[in-house]
């Protein structure tokens, strides 16, 4: 993901969040709506959440330490983890509440009847502006994959959780605006609390969305499937390397690829030429994958009978004549 595209987004969706939770908590306050209330608190932890999303980028840009050797580009994960635990406490949890409360005591909307109906039509307008920033810059990434999986298998967090998030805002925006409609048309302040219910449940299902796919993240993930193709291409399309006898990748930033690889290579004379060879193959990954930025190569001597005996490599396989446990030594070792 562009991180830039990102920012955008998510600058969009504050400046949108932050004049919709003003005009929605106006419109609570004059006409005691849990609509409205639900909404507005809806709307100021979403604002929240940008900013942590903005902290999080920032964070993460910092220069790797001893401490840290791999960076912080994990940290924009982190505070991903966080938005879904703001969303789910903030606003799905007190929209809950919030529900319960007004059904316990429901009363009619009896005063400024037009002002929350105005000012959810208002806020459906800017969410909707909002929300169309995100899904063009998140156009701009997707590529074909379809939305659901563009969610479940971006590795940077921040365009899928604002789509979540304008998308949650914008269906519960629609929730409450049924739900005082229904008030004002039937004088049952029931309907109202049913709209705050609706929204509720929406929140908390968001919110578990964003942090079971975050919560992988975090856990460490390796490349795509198609990225793993071309790496093992890089590797392999050359004369410096015979095959692959293991690789691991995992991303340690939504942008930053790790490639840990055992490679099979060829007898040569001297260590310059087999360090030689190394740089040719980790120059050609970087030009397949721009994302691996950190490899490891080791290279070894690949053997077929390590191989049938599930190692593949010559170090684990014993001299003949040796003692048990004696192995034959090889670059790399």
């Amino acid at each position: 993901m562009s991180a830039n595209g990102g920012t955008k987004a998510i600058v969009a969706a504050l400046l949108a969040n932050v004049g919709i939770a003003v005009t929605k908590f106006v419109a609570f306050v004059l006409t005691g709506s849990s609509s409205m209330l639900a909404e507005s608190i809806h709307s100021v932890a979403d604002s929240g959440n940008q900013g942590l999303l903005l902290l999080g980028g920032r964070r993460a840009k910092r220069a790797a330490t001893p401490q840290h050797p791999f960076g912080y580009g994990r940290e924009r994960y982190i505070y991903a983890f966080i938005v879904s635990i703001v969303l789910f406490s903030v606003g799905g949890l007190f929209a809950l509440y919030e529900a319960y409360h007004k059904w316990s005591d429901p009363h009619p909307i009896d005063k400024w009847q037009w002002v929350p109906v105005t000012v959810l039509v208002v806020a459906i307008i800017m969410e909707s502006f909002s929300f169309r920033t995100a899904i063009k810059e998140s156009n701009l990434v997707r590529g074909n994959q379809s939305w659901v999986k563009f969610v479940r298998r971006a590795k940077a967090p921040e365009l899928p959780v604002v789509l979540l998030e304008d998308l949650g805002a914008l269906v519960g925006l629609v929730l409450a605006l049924l739900g005082v409609g229904m008030t004002l048309v039937t004088d049952n302040g029931e309907w109202d609390a049913a709209g705050t219910a609706a929204i509720g449940v929406l929140l908390v299902a968001i919110a578990i969305i964003l942090a079971v796919e975050t919560k992988s993240l975090l856990l460490g993930e390796g490349a795509e499937a198609h990225d793993v193709a071309a790496i093992e291409k890089a590797v392999t399309d050359g004369p410096e390397v015979e095959r692959i006898i293991h690789m691991k990748t995992l991303y340690l930033g939504p942008e930053e690829l790790m490639v840990a690889a055992k490679i099979g290579v060829p007898a040569c004379d001297n260590a310059e030429e087999l360090a030689r060879g190394i740089n040719v193959v980790e120059a050609r990954i970087r030009a397949a994958v721009p994302a691996a930025r950190v490899i490891y190569l080791e290279p070894d001597i690949y053997s077929a009978a390590a191989e049938r005996a599930g190692s593949g490599s010559a170090a684990h396989t014993a001299v003949p004549g040796s003692e048990p446990g004696e192995t034959a030594g090889r670059p790399g070792s």
